[in-house]
């Protein structure tokens, strides 16, 4: 019975709908007969009810296709170009990995991502005066391994 309902369903799509519209809603009809299948009588048509439920669904789609109409795109879309920000932050991430790990994350947590001091200290278990030293000599590698 569904590879009939099948092929008549691709049938009365085919007619109606572009293919990938076609191909959905034969999909969702035959979703809605095994869902709604509790409401079929016996004692009607089975194929007046499975003809309701294809219409139904075709006249759904028509609905959604005029609420979304497509939008023709320009050519000169204009784009924001990240590709230098994406080389410096994979540079820098390089440089900060040839540092000390303790250097390396003072630097993050205070240049990059603003922290305090104090709440770097916090974060790392290291006292605010070892943060400083060790920002203090990893920037200063930083500009050795730069020159």
């Amino acid at each position: 019975m569904l590879r009939e309902l099948d092929l008549w369903l691709r049938a009365y799509y085919a007619r109606r709908l572009a293919y990938p519209a076609a191909d959905d809603a034969r999909q969702e009809v035959l979703l809605a007969i095994h869902a709604k299948r509790h409401t079929f009588a016996p004692s009607k048509p089975f194929g007046a009810w499975v003809t309701a439920i294809a219409h139904y669904k075709w006249v759904d789609r028509i609905r959604d296709a005029s609420r979304y109409s497509a939008l023709a795109l320009d050519k000169d879309i204009a784009i924001e170009d990240h590709e230098g920000a994406a080389i410096s932050a994979a540079a820098l991430d390089q440089l900060l990995g040839r540092l000390k790990p303790a250097q390396a994350s003072a630097i993050r947590l205070v240049k990059l991502n603003g922290l305090s001091i104090e709440r770097a200290a916090g974060a790392t278990g290291q006292s605010a005066a070892l943060v400083k030293i060790n920002i203090h000599r990893g920037l200063k590698k930083l500009a050795t391994l730069v020159s």
